[in-house]
Order: C-alpha cells, then structure tokens, then sequence
C-alpha cells in the first residue's frame, strides 16, 4: 500500500463516499491514483470555488465527510472562501492538496504557485481548518493522517492535508482510526441532572435545534428526545431542514422579528428553552424582538454544555442526546402540535411571479411528486426557502456566501443520489452556474429556480441609491442547452406553474428554469427581516 492509497481508505472508513477536485501539476501524481485505484469515485468541477462547496454539501446531507482535492497555490487558495464557510458552519470538509516535492523544496528557487514561502498555503489553512498536517514522512503519515480525520470529525470541522507530489506513491502501513475519547461519566450524569431539573421548572420550555444535530447524526434521537420531553421543537435559521424527516412536534424556524409571530413568541418568551447544536450568531439571534439571555438557556454546542454562569466541558453532543434518552422515559401519549401552514394552491394566471409564487409553486411540486433536498444560494432565494414545505436543506445560512448553491446541489445529489432542488439568484449564479456544464458527464438533472430581478436585490435593500447592484440580464435559460440542459424563461405565474410540470417529467438534463422577478419584489421574510434590521439599528444609534 502506498500513502496516496492509506489516506483514501482512511477516508472511507471515516465517513467519505467521494471525491470532488481539480487537478494540477503538483496533484497529478496523486489524482492518478485516486482514478486508478477507484477506492473514492472522483468527481471533477470546473472551478475551485464550487470544488469546496460541493464537497461541503455533500458532508452536510450525508453525515459523513466531504473531500475536495485540489492542487498548490493556484487551486487550494483559490478554494479559501469555501473552507471559510465550512468552518464558519461546522461542515467536516476534508482539503487535500497537493505540494511541492521534498527535493524541490531545497532547490532554492521559487516555485511556481509559491505565495510567500513554501509554508505560505500551510499557514493561511490554520486559520480555517481545526488541524493540519504535510505527509512528509512516511513513517509518520498513518498517526498523522488518523488524528487529523479524527479531529475532522469530532469537531465536525474542515482540516487540511497536503501531500509532497514525490511522496504519494511510498510505501505506507494502513491507517488505524484513532479510539473514541472516554466521557467522565459523572460530569455527564450531573450535566442531565441539570438539564432535566431545568427543563420540569420551566413554565414553557422549548427545543431548538441547530447545525450539530445534523453534522453529528442526531437527528432520530433529538425527534425522540423531543416527543419523550413532550416540548414543542423549533429550529434555527442556520438549522432549517432538520427533522423535516421525523415525527418530532417541529413547530418551525425561529427567525425573530423575520420569522412567523408564533413561532417567535414561542422562543421569545420560553424560560427554558435548550439550544442543542445551536451556533450564538447574528443570523440565528440578531433580529429577535424580545431580548433572550443567553444566560436563563442551556446551551449544546462545540462538546461542552453551558447553563447560567458555569460550563460542563468536554460532553460531546452525542453522548450528551444519549444520556438524556437514557434518563426520560418513553412518552405514553403522541405528541401533537399545530404547525403553521405553508402555502399552497398557486394560481396560474397571468400576474408577474413574486417569490412567495415560487414558494407556493414549490409546494404544490412536492406535494404532488414527493419531497426533493434543496440547495439554496444566498438572497431571497433563501428567505423564500423559508415558505418552502420542511424539507432537507443545504445554504450558507451564516457565513452568507454567494456562489454556493449550484455546486451545493451537485453535491446533494453526488451524495445522496436524489435529484436536488437548486434555489439561486442571478447574481450567485454568475459566479457558479456554470458547474452546471458537468452534470452531463455524471447524469445529475437538478431542477434550477433562478431567481433573475437583474440586481443583487438584497444589498439594494439595505442601501437602495446605490446604482451598483443593478445586474445586466444575461438570457441564462438561452445558455442551458450549451452547458448540456434545457432552460426557459418565465415571466407569470401560469409559465411557471407550466415549467415545473415539464422539469419535474424530463429527467436525465438538468432543467433551468429562469423566473423573471421585478426588481424590489421581496419575499415576506427578507422584507421583515431588513425592516427589522433597519429598526433595531436605528434603536441603537438613538
């Protein structure tokens, strides 16, 4: 066995199910012995930037890991932006990068692709990946290779691996997966004692659930923990998409003053409410209409639990949801709730289509043909999402990159083989559409809604004088049978409605559906979420 081949089973057996790369010189040695050896099917994007998140969706859908491999310099630091976002929203996103041989290195000429310093690359990853580590030892490399994955996927975190081109092909023991961490025991069962006490004393105690739950797996046992507590259940923004699976009294997405009154009221004025996987952020919590302290919750987040003024550390989330089921007994009774309604029953005339029409659309599709994953960019599209029946779903809620969409779709449906519903403005899809030139080669046919108002229309909300955001319209449904699908423009309700039976009938080519927006038309929830952004900022500057 070779170090290119360790690293790849290596993978495998924590959680990998592909590849997603770019080749270049200093990869090629060890892209040849992806190809040859077949361990990980390589799938190969255009761009660096859609590598990265197309790798970063599919570790978020299929709970494993995801692996992008690119070359040096010129390709690891194209896909910085990428990995940023990986770390920002916990995704285990495994960088592969190929380098500089041994030799080369003490040539004492500058390389080709060479930043700084030949340690450049190196250093700016530490920044963005939980652990590193450059195989240049042999010896060395299955210990390194196994604590670096190890740590990829305890703390569901991007790390980053780089391999010497003259190192891939030598001789290399097998890697040994590193043995789970031991969990004090009795700091777990104080931690559920805690937890449970806080939770019977609250008047109107509340289950909202954030990102770890889906990178760790947890969503059954959080839906059960749910129904044995008998508390209704909300998600986070970031975390829209969970349970939407299970029988868990899902209420819906806590947005604040964005959000549905109710669902807001619910969290607002709950005196026990417990985040488990939640990130603190400004998306998450920025827009809340009533002030929640932080310090009156039970927070589960990053292996630690913190309650009041004091911490339990070292709990991982996993160990934490099993510890609880242990402790709460099964619930005799099926717990109901009653869930918002989303829309539906579009009606299919000859009005202009707004987003909430696309939500209500959407719908209808899955309500008539099943339910299908979406990956949504960042804009309205992802406000729109909001109206969207509970579905999986993969978008850069946080970090708010544009550009993730398109690749995120490829991703989903790499990993999961189920055909994607992408959700994407026009201005995102000038920076990735064009990956959708590869699903011809690897049979994907997502359905694209291009959200097209000719404007980057959530930056004109917030500072609308700016002629900047205007965007030239680029006829992208005339482009999609170039890039090996079909497309169509839509301008009511009726060509949308129309559109979507076609697409969701043609399988085999993507189907590209472009929805002609007027330009300030907004989804109910970005017209509350910036009119409630507006306000508390004024407040502040009172």
């Amino acid at each position: 066995m070779n170090l290119t081949e360790s690293l790849l089973h290596a993978l495998v057996d924590h959680g990998a199910r592909q590849i997603f790369g770019i080749p270049g010189d200093f990869a090629l040695p060890y892209f040849r012995i992806i190809e040859q050896t077949g361990i990980l099917p390589l799938h190969t994007l255009s761009h660096e930037p859609g590598v990265g998140f197309a790798a970063d969706a599919a570790a978020r859908v299929q709970g494993g890991i995801g692996v992008a491999a690119v070359t040096y310099g010129a390709g690891a630091l194209n896909m910085v932006n990428a990995v940023a976002a990986a770390y920002a929203e916990k995704s285990p996103l495994v960088v592969i990068s190929g380098g500089p041989g041994l030799g080369e290195s003490q040539s004492g000429l500058l390389l080709h692709h060479q930043a700084k310093t030949l340690d450049s690359q190196l250093r700016i990853f530490q920044e963005i990946t939980c652990d590193q580590v450059r195989l240049d030892d042999a010896a060395r490399a299955p210990a390194d290779i196994a604590r670096v994955l190890g740590n990829c996927v305890r703390n569901s975190l991007p790390v980053y691996i780089e391999i010497p081109r003259d190192m891939v092909a030598r001789p290399c023991a097998p890697v040994v997966r590193e043995a789970p961490r031991a969990v004090d025991a009795d700091a777990l069962a104080a931690c559920v004692d805690e937890i449970l006490a806080r939770l019977r004393a609250a008047r109107a105690p509340v289950l909202m659930a954030g990102v770890e739950v889906r990178r760790f797996g947890l969503e059954d046992k959080v839906a059960e923990l749910s129904r044995r507590l008998g508390i209704p259940v909300v998600t986070s923004f970031m975390g829209r998409g969970l349970l939407a699976d299970q029988d868990a009294p899902l209420m819906g997405t806590y947005m604040g003053l964005a959000g549905l009154p109710e669902v807001s009221a619910l969290v607002e004025d709950s005196d026990g409410l417990f985040l488990v996987g939640v990130i603190i952020s400004d998306t998450n919590f920025a827009v809340s209409g009533k002030h929640i302290d932080l310090r009156h919750t039970i927070q589960a987040l990053e292996a630690r639990v913190t309650m009041g003024y004091h911490t339990y550390a070292d709990i991982p989330l996993d160990a934490l949801i099993d510890g609880l089921l242990a402790r709460v007994p099964h619930a005799d009774a099926h717990f109901t709730v009653d869930r918002p309604a989303f829309p539906h029953g579009l009606q299919a005339d000859e009005a202009t289509i707004a987003p909430a029409d696309i939500a209500c659309a959407v719908n209808d599709l899955m309500a008539a043909h099943g339910k299908l994953p979406i990956a949504s960019d960042m804009g309205d599209c992802l406000f729109t999402a909001m109206d969207i029946e509970h579905t999986a779903l993969v978008a850069p809620g946080y970090y708010a990159t544009m550009g993730f969409g398109v690749p995120a779709g490829l991703g989903v449906q790499a990993a999961t083989g189920q055909r994607p519903l992408i959700l994407v403005g026009d201005g995102a899809f000038q920076m990735t559409g064009w990956e959708l030139g590869n699903c011809r080669r690897y049979g994907w046919d997502p359905i694209v809604l291009l959200f097209n108002n000719a404007s980057w229309e959530m930056l004109r909300t917030f500072q609308p004088e700016s002629g900047f955001n205007d965007l030239d319209d680029w006829g992208f449904a005339q482009m999609a049978a170039g890039l090996g699908g079909d497309g169509v423009r839509v301008h009511t309700r009726a060509q949308l409605k129309a559109a979507l039976d076609k697409a969701i009938a043609t399988r085999g080519r993507f189907q590209l559906i472009e929805v002609m927006i007027p330009r300030g038309v907004l989804s109910e929830s970005l017209s509350r979420f910036v009119n409630a952004v507006k306000r508390l900022n004024a407040a502040k500057a009172a």
